[in-house]
Parts: structure tokens; C-alpha cells; sequence
């Protein structure tokens, strides 16, 4: 009797570890999974922002002029940089805010975006392409140019910048102080390819894209995919970005936008509703 009690003790002393063991390895497969998942959105999400976007053209016109390797290390950089502040600033918001109240918040964005993607996408003719948004950077890299050349002239050779970067004079300053540091350090090519791609993604879609799904998710993972996303856009983007730019069609564009936007907010707002946290 002794003996089948022992057995019995031992039986369910095996079951209980094996029932615990496999809860806690559906938890890690359940991590695992929701951990690629914000990577892969993330990488999405900056692959649909950003293709034909402001940065990605910038990145694209400079690669034609300067080499394409500088260019890409100037631009990824720059990028890399704004999408560790928004992924830390949307982090932060987990800590003040219930997770569930920042997933909801974020799934509404996405709705947004995706909707005005979509009425974009409605009113922009077939046949549309990026040339409005080409020429105002051309325009852009030529003043800037311009403004160098004249700058290096009038104190002969030694730049001293003193244009206006942005409105806000205390910004302008910083930015402008932060362009001396680099100065000592890397070419006038990759503080100009730097700065140009930090304005145009200031505030950008992408940027506030990051902003909210680091609030919602694992914002170090979002960091990492919204960082592999610019990367590989930045890529595409010096290899042959104005011919591709001069290729796409910005309905198609904004179409696979707001369907990829609509889709992140289904998710969000559906995982908002199930999260106990």
C-alpha cells in the first residue's frame, strides 16, 4: 500500500512539473511570437511611410552627387538616431499610461492614417509620380549648396554657417552647433546628408508611427524593426532610389499605405481589448 502511495505521490509530483513546464513553454512560444510580430510590423510599417517619402528621396539625390556609401552611413545614421528618441519617448508612455489605454490610442492613429492614405489615394490621378516632391528637394540640395558656396567665400574658406534651419531660433541654434561638432570630425557632404534627413523626418508619419507602437509593444523591439526598416529603405533608396522614385505611382503607394495602416490599427485596437495589463 506503501509503495502505491509512493507511486501516486511520484506520479503527480511528474505531472505537475510536466504541466508546469509546458505552461511556461507556452508562455516563451507566446512571447516569441508576439515579439516577431513587432519586429515584422515594425519593419513594415517604415517600409510602407517611407518609400517615395521626403527622406528616402533625399537620401536617393545625394547618392547621385557624392558617394553612395557616405551617403548611406550619413542618412541611416540620422535616422537610426530619431528612431531610438521616438522608441524611447513612446516607451516611456507604458510606464504612465495602462498598456491597453496606449494599444487603443495607437490602433485610432493607425485608423487615421490609414484613412487619409486611403482619400489620398482616391484623389491622386492614376498616373501621378513623386516629381512635385523630387523638384522641392533638388530645390533644397541647390540652395543649400548655393548658401555653402557663398558662406566659404565671403570668410574665405571657412564656413560659417548662418542660415536657418528651422523657425524655432533656439532649435536653429542647436542644430547649428551640433553641425560645428561634426564638422571636426566628418565631411561637409555627411553633415549635410545628416541634418537634411533629420528635418525631413522630424514629425514624419514614421516617426509618430514609432512613437505609438513603442507605447504599445515591446519598445526595444520596435526600435530594432523601425531601425532594419529605414535601413533597408535607405539602401533602396541610394542604390537606384530616383529611378525607382520616377517609377512609382503615388496612388499605389498610398493605397498599400492605408491598407497596411487599416490592418496595424485592426490589430492594435483588437489587442487592446484583450490585454489584461
Amino acid at each position: 500500500m506503501k509503495t502505491i502511495n509512493r507511486v501516486l505521490i511520484a506520479a503527480l509530483f511528474i505531472s505537475v512539473v510536466s504541466a508546469a513546464a509546458t505552461r511556461e513553454q507556452e508562455v516563451d512560444d507566446l512571447h516569441s511570437s508576439s515579439t516577431l510580430k513587432d519586429l515584422l510590423m515594425a519593419v513594415s510599417m517604415v517600409g510602407v511611410s517611407e518609400i517615395g517619402d521626403k527622406t528616402f528621396l533625399i537620401a536617393a539625390l545625394m547618392a547621385m552627387r557624392h558617394p553612395r556609401l557616405l551617403v548611406f552611413s550619413a542618412a541611416s545614421t540620422s535616422l537610426a538616431l530619431m528612431t531610438v528618441l521616438a522608441g524611447i519617448i513612446g516607451g516611456t508612455f507604458t510606464s504612465l499610461v495602462p498598456q491597453r489605454y496606449t494599444q487603443f490610442a495607437a490602433g485610432i492613429l493607425f485608423f487615421i492614417f490609414g484613412y487619409k492614405l486611403a482619400l489620398e489615394s482616391l484623389e491622386t490621378p492614376k498616373d501621378a509620380g513623386v516629381e512635385g516632391e523630387l523638384a522641392e528637394v533638388e530645390e533644397e540640395i541647390a540652395i543649400h549648396d548655393m548658401n555653402t558656396n557663398l558662406n566659404e567665400t565671403e570668410s574665405g574658406g571657412v564656413i560659417k554657417d548662418k542660415r536657418t534651419l528651422v523657425n524655432n531660433r533656439y532649435l536653429n541654434d542647436m542644430l547649428l552647433k551640433v553641425g560645428d561638432r561634426l564638422a571636426l570630425y566628418f565631411s561637409p557632404v555627411w553633415i549635410q546628408t545628416f541634418v537634411m534627413v533629420f528635418l525631413g523626418e522630424f514629425g514624419d508619419r514614421s516617426q509618430i508611427s514609432t512613437i505609438a507602437m513603442a507605447s504599445s509593444s515591446q519598445y526595444w523591439i520596435v526600435i530594432l524593426g523601425a531601425t532594419i526598416g529605414h535601413l533597408i529603405c535607405t539602401a533602396v533608396a541610394v542604390i537606384g532610389g530616383k529611378l525607382l522614385a520616377k517609377r512609382i505611382s503615388m496612388r499605389t503607394v498610398n493605397l498599400g499605405g492605408a491598407i497596411s495602416f487599416i490592418i496595424f490599427g485592426i490589430v492594435y485596437t483588437y489587442e487592446s481589448f484583450h490585454n489584461p495589463n
